[in-house]
């Protein structure tokens, strides 16, 4: 067994392998006409549940010709135009290739010791990012395997300077007095981590949206002066730079006052929004975020990344020590001393993998303004398809987009009943999907039932965006005659 261990003896042996695999997926790409077969659970677990893996194949020509059945049939391929689900993007072709790099050399970023020059090169992508941002000198970050942890990390630091300014006390009764202040659109993440942090989710105080789906900066001022008068604590402000939802960015100068004027830390999930800091036309959305004490980043949403790429940035890179801990079998504290760069002493996480290389081989191939570029031209698509939305009588549209995302809802003439409007667009949706033709994903908004455009793939186009249209009124349709029949 010891020829499947890759090493000087095997190079040629995985060449080949590694080549047969590009291969496979290369075809697949190239001759997949739909983004989804449109296969159920209760059709694919039975041939996964077929295979013995006591019973191994012999070699991997056997594996990839399984795998066809077992994954890339049935994959739901996120390069195809008419996907336009959730927040997947298609990946460019140097960050595939920095991902073949990483996972051959197998570099872990925890310690100098296990990854030496991806250490450094990290180090160098956290800066380039903090540069863009507006961060000074004093910045700091590391990379993360996405949004959810680069925001609970974030609010762990938040914690912790609160607590330090209580006196460093972390009894319950000091816990239960933090309050987090995010809007009704943020990341469910937000409810999570203060949960995982000890706070409960009832320390978050929603704020609501405007109609843009922002943030009320009103409403956060008269909270926030509500949690003083109380006795509270206002530990953390979350502002969202493009809601999963909607793409909406709250109003970041404004939050970042009053952020400054609580002694509240502010963090800005821009996970889907961060595109925007290689943007050449659309950077300005952003202005203000520069003065927050923490942003997170998620390279794998709108800088054309694979899974994952995220980061977690901050203004001080001092506040990164809430989450250092020496070991000494790995980082002992002298280390530190004897200036070695230990990137886990940033880190929740222990090993991890070199996931910046993907960063690094898109940016040294296509440039910032290559990636911006790109994000650029999914937000022109999105205001093309809210045009189209708002001039077709069979749909309304929520919301104009400030980047990429669509939401609307299939209205069927001469139906009234906001229940069944619900249930034909829930079943346009399902109906779509079983089809293989498009994808298209799902929220509620003010508990009706909305379908939604995530455009990320700079390949679709206007005409896709109107076809898919076609396609759920069409399923809709038939859905409300069929109902209307059996009624």
């Amino acid at each position: 067994m010891r020829s499947h261990l890759l090493n000087d003896a095997t190079a040629e042996s995985y060449r080949r392998s590694v080549i047969e695999g590009v291969e496979r997926v290369a075809d697949k790409l190239a001759t997949t006409r739909g983004p989804f077969t449109g296969v159920t659970p209760a059709e694919l677990a039975p041939v996964i549940d077929a295979v013995d893996l006591d019973k191994p194949l012999g070699d991997s020509s056997a594996a990839l010709d399984e795998l066809e059945s077992v994954y890339l049939r049935d994959a739901v391929y996120f390069h195809h135009p008419r996907y336009l689900g959730h927040l997947n993007c298609p990946v460019v072709i140097p960050a595939v290739l920095g991902e073949a790099v990483l996972s051959a050399v197998n570099s872990s970023l925890d310690t100098w010791d296990q990854s030496a020059g991806g250490t450094l090169i990290e180090r160098k992508l956290v800066d380039w990012t903090n540069g863009r941002i507006g961060f000074g000198p004093a910045a700091d970050g590391v990379f993360t395997s996405g949004g959810s942890q680069s925001n609970l990390q974030a609010l762990l630091l938040a914690r912790e300077e609160a607590m330090a300014g209580l006196g460093g006390r972390e009894g319950p009764d000091d816990l239960s007095r933090l309050r987090i202040f995010s809007s009704e659109c943020s990341h469910f993440s937000v409810q999570k981590s203060a949960k995982l942090l000890g706070l409960g989710m009832d320390a978050v105080i929603s704020i609501p949206v405007d109609r843009d789906k922002r943030m009320q900066s009103v409403v956060l001022a008269a909270e926030l002066a509500a949690c003083r008068a109380e006795g509270l604590v206002p530990m953390a402000i979350v502002a969202t730079a493009g809601t999963t939802d909607f793409g909406s960015i709250d109003p970041l100068p404004e939050i970042a006052a009053l952020a400054e004027e609580y002694g509240a830390w502010m963090h800005v999930d821009a996970a889907y929004g961060c595109g925007l800091l290689a943007s050449p036309t659309r950077r300005r959305l952003l202005d203000g975020i520069e003065r927050a004490d923490s942003v997170t980043v998620d390279f794998h949403k709108s800088f054309f990344q694979p899974v994952s790429s995220s980061a977690i940035l901050v203004r001080d890179g001092a506040t990164l020590r809430h989450a250092t801990y020496h070991a000494d079998y790995l980082n002992p504290a002298r280390t530190i001393a004897e200036r070695i760069p230990n990137q886990v002493d940033k880190s929740l996480q222990t090993t991890r993998r070199f996931d910046a290389l993907k960063l690094w081989m898109t940016l040294r191939v296509m440039g910032a303004d290559g990636v911006g570029g790109l994000f650029d031209e999914v937000c022109d698509l999105a205001a093309e398809g809210f045009a189209l939305l708002a001039a077709d009588p069979r749909y309304d549209v929520v919301v104009e987009p400030q980047l990429s995302t669509l939401v609307y809802r299939y209205i069927p003439e001469g139906v009234t009943s906001p229940e069944d409007i619900d249930r034909a667009n829930l079943h346009a949706r399902k109906a779509l999907f079983a089809s293989g033709e498009a994808v298209v994903a799902g929220t509620k908004v003010e508990g009706r039932q909305y379908l939604k455009f995530t455009l990320l793939n700079p390949e679709t186009t206007a005409a896709d965006i109107a076809a898919v249209l076609d396609l759920i009124a069409g399923h809709a349709e038939q859905y409300l005659g069929e109902t209307l029949v059996h009624a």
